[in-house]
């Protein structure tokens, strides 16, 4: 039996509170990716970390909160907790690789289309491990040329994301990079959703309450307690960068050395090598 499938049942609720959740988290990220451009090598690994935790915590609370508006008209659905934190451990490392990949060998074409597609390729496989981590009297079922679509969505707008944060400037640029990232995970959330099938094996005769033959917490339950932990990181990151301008400006910040803005700009990378 095929259930009935609703990916909007709260309207557009959902799929914006979901959008803006994203566009925080890119814009807090890439202003971090940004910021690590300008700063002495010896910290730029705490910005691209900073970048890191905010990029992933973002895409993991948008996918959380789209999954809300997620139901099946049939079966309750409930979610297995420690598959789903594996989800945001996942796509903060995979995020984190790709941004690091950037952040230290700069905007060439290699280093982008490397880091782009690993940061793609983090969003979309915490999107399908969040998926294998719902319980319901059901199987799944994936249409295979949605999902190789929703991949590539990923990839693509994720290394335009980066390369529009790393060679331009300015708050504008940094907003438009923002949406471009939010789009990338939003767009690859719910065309991977349109590639579910869901297929029931339930019982003939159904319990009154059916929470008691599946195991793991509801949405309801879990929406509070899950979103304090990335939550928190990207409070972090909005702090960081309200007491750094420069971050927001994409413009370097002083040299506590020499009194002077350090020197590190689009124009050279990690060791000094230019960007191609």
């Amino acid at each position: 039996m095929q259930g009935t499938v609703d990916g909007f049942t709260y309207g557009l609720v959902t799929p914006v509170a979901a959008f803006l959740m994203a566009a925080l988290g890119a814009a807090l990220g890439l202003r971090c990716t940004t910021r690590s451009l300008h700063a002495a090598r010896s910290y730029r690994a705490g910005w691209l970390a900073l970048g890191s935790l905010s990029i992933g915590s973002g895409v993991w609370t948008m996918h959380f909160v789209a999954m809300t508006g997620f139901t099946v008209q049939e079966t309750p659905i409930s979610y297995d907790r420690p598959l789903t934190f594996a989800g945001l451990a996942l796509a903060v490392v995979m995020v984190g690789i790709g941004i690091f990949i950037v952040g230290y060998r700069g905007a060439t074409r290699m280093a982008l289309i490397t880091g782009g597609t690993i940061t793609g390729l983090g969003i979309a496989s915490m999107h399908y491990l969040g998926m294998a981590g719902m319980r319901m009297d059901a199987r799944f079922a994936y249409d295979t040329p949605l999902v190789v679509l929703s991949v590539l969505i990923a990839g693509a707008a994720a290394t335009g994301a980066l390369w529009a944060a790393v060679t331009l400037r300015g708050a504008l640029s940094g907003l438009g990079a923002s949406i471009l990232m939010a789009v990338a995970v939003t767009g690859m959330h719910y065309t991977g959703m349109a590639a579910l099938d869901v297929h029931l094996h339930l019982p003939p005769t159904l319990p009154s309450d059916l929470s008691a033959v599946l195991p793991g917490d509801r949405p309801a339950e879990m929406i509070g307690p899950m979103l304090v932990g990335p939550g928190c990181f990207l409070l972090l990151a909005a702090v960081v960068l309200l007491f750094d301008p420069g971050a927001v400006t994409g413009e370097p910040g002083p040299d506590p050395r020499a009194g002077r803005p350090l020197r590190g700009s689009a124009r050279e990378g990690a060791g000094g090598a230019r960007y191609r």
